[in-house]
């Protein structure tokens, strides 16, 4: 009886560590998509499967937001980190879902370079959210972030000249509209990992 009576308290940093897990992984199979150039369908299918398991991750850790009566950061901080989150490997799935869409088979090779700084992104968001676990580490946070705005850059510059390269040099209109489509989703992705890195930052802000 005296338990029930109790607030309620929720490690929302085990969410948080559960979703990065994954969605680091559902980015590995998009970069080794890129590397190896194999069965779209097989890493396609793998990538869908990391997406539903990070959907349930969030939804369990917002069903526990409205009922947790203490929280070790804002409540609106939670949810907005959770969503962002899951923006990245939705980004991932939906470029995916784009190749087998078009029934693309040879991925251009700006795709790989992408999938690298997107991967090397989400180890980074990962050592941030280990670390806001103590408030001792906020200037590891913060390395961690300006790592991710890097990386984000690095992106937002390989996909720009994939565009330019798209533009110049493919004639057929169908495939430039394909590819467009494909590498803005990617930039999506990127631009989402930013986004975790500000949510992040303006946390231990106000932590400090």
């Amino acid at each position: 009886m005296l338990r029930r009576l109790l607030p309620k308290t929720t490690n929302f940093f085990d969410f948080f560590d559960s979703h990065i897990q994954l969605t680091i992984q559902g980015c590995e199979e998009l970069l080794e998509l890129a590397r190896q150039g194999d069965d779209i369908e097989k890493r396609a299918a793998r990538i869908k499967e990391i997406e539903h398991a990070t959907d349930r991750i969030t939804h369990e850790c917002i069903e526990a937001l409205h009922e947790t009566f203490i929280t070790p950061i804002e409540r609106g901080d939670i949810h907005r980190l959770m969503k962002r989150l899951d923006d990245i490997i939705d980004a991932v799935d939906s470029a995916v879902m784009r190749l087998r869409l078009y029934d693309i088979h040879v991925l251009r090779e700006e795709v790989l370079p992408a999938a690298e700084t997107i991967v090397k992104a989400t180890h980074e968001i990962a050592k941030a959210l280990r670390l806001m676990r103590s408030p001792d580490n906020i200037e590891a946070i913060k390395e961690a972030c300006v790592a991710i705005y890097g990386y984000e850059n690095e992106a937002d510059s390989v996909l720009r000249k994939a565009l330019a390269r798209l533009f110049k040099d493919e004639a057929d209109p169908i495939t430039v509209i394909k590819w467009k489509e494909i590498f803005e989703i990617l930039e999506l992705a990127s631009d989402r990992c930013e986004d975790v890195a500000n949510i992040i930052q303006g946390i231990t802000i106000e932590a400090s």
